[in-house]
């Protein structure tokens, strides 16, 4: 049974989500689960995921794979082609574990996955990674502006750091963490970030030409990299304590960092440099289906899904 829309999601007072109780009835068993992961792959006609084509037929005495395809000659699943493949946890697990998802303001941590769901930490850590693999942000549209672009830096404080590490660090400020820059556009209240290796002028101009329409307004504070920026260009001087000059101002970005921090500090207390563009993409992706009703964006998330394939040696390779 599924309850009424509504045309806002939940996280302000104006929207209505759905409760634990209501998503219980939602998926009472897995036969209801998969029918909803089945509805969202296939809305039209069901296809394989091996090769796409729609000459499928039941294959009822093959219980995991209960399809066959026509032309490719494969038995196929609801999972095949999407980063749920070879997931042998069942799909009413998967649809509690992307409500979890999508509805926690600050993101959920493996532990309490691991506990809500009956899973082990391991299998929990993976499944959060495989619905990260939702949040694509190429062929995306250029942001009209304005637009706030700013940096901010991720990593372990000094204070709390060994001595061994704290004396192979040199300089001051953000050396040793892992940088990251990011833009807000006011029109759409949408963002874009990602991890940069650098906060030269290259990168950082590069990020803005790569995402902003040539006619755009762009405020950054007066960080040098954003001299001489190909575009309409306004700073505000963060050097001497001016951070709001009329419409001059980065507040909108930093405040999507101060929730990704506080989901730093708060859910995940570590975020390893090698992982770290991850849990960027999916805040900025959760950020920008905010607005979208509870069911609809977890349709997005599994949506998202197909095509993708990570493998759990991925994950836990050593980063070059």
């Amino acid at each position: 049974m599924l309850i009424p829309m509504k045309t806002k999601g939940p996280g302000k007072s104006h929207r209505t989500g759905i409760s634990l109780l209501e998503l219980s009835e939602i998926f009472p068993d897995e036969q209801t689960a998969a029918a909803w992961f089945e509805s969202i792959y296939w809305p039209d006609v069901r296809a394989c995921g091996h090769c796409g084509c729609t000459s499928t037929s039941e294959a009822p005495n093959q219980k995991p794979m209960p399809y066959w395809c026509k032309d490719c000659r494969s038995y196929f699943s609801v999972r095949t082609g999407t980063t749920l493949e070879n997931s042998r946890l069942p799909l009413r697990k998967w649809a509690f574990a992307v409500y979890l998802y999508v509805t926690s303001l600050k993101s959920v941590s493996s532990m309490k996955l691991h506990r809500d769901l009956r899973v082990t930490q391991k299998t929990a850590w993976f499944m959060l990674h495989r619905l990260r693999e939702a949040w694509d942000a190429s062929g995306i549209d250029l942001f009209d502006g304005p637009v706030e672009v700013d940096e901010s830096y991720f990593g372990g404080r000094r204070r709390n750091m060994s001595h061994r590490k704290r004396k192979n660090l040199t300089g001051r400020g953000p050396v040793g963490k892992t940088a990251v820059v990011g833009m807000k556009d006011r029109s759409s209240n949408q963002v874009r970030a990602k991890v940069v290796q650098k906060t030269d002028a290259e990168t950082l101009q590069g990020f803005v030409l790569d995402n902003t329409d040539p006619r755009s307004q762009v405020y950054t504070d007066d960080a040098t990299a954003y001299s001489n920026l190909r575009r309409s260009h306004e700073v505000v001087k963060h050097s001497v304590g001016e951070y709001v000059r009329e419409m001059a101002h980065t507040n909108g970005i930093e405040s999507f960092w101060s929730m990704l921090k506080r989901a730093h500090q708060g859910t995940f207390h570590k975020l390893s440099p090698k992982h770290l563009n991850r849990y960027v993409q999916e805040f900025a992706g959760k950020h920008n289906m905010r607005e979208m009703d509870t069911m609809d964006q977890m349709r997005g998330v599994v949506a998202g899904l197909v095509g993708r394939r990570l493998m759990y040696r991925e994950l836990t390779a050593a980063q070059e």
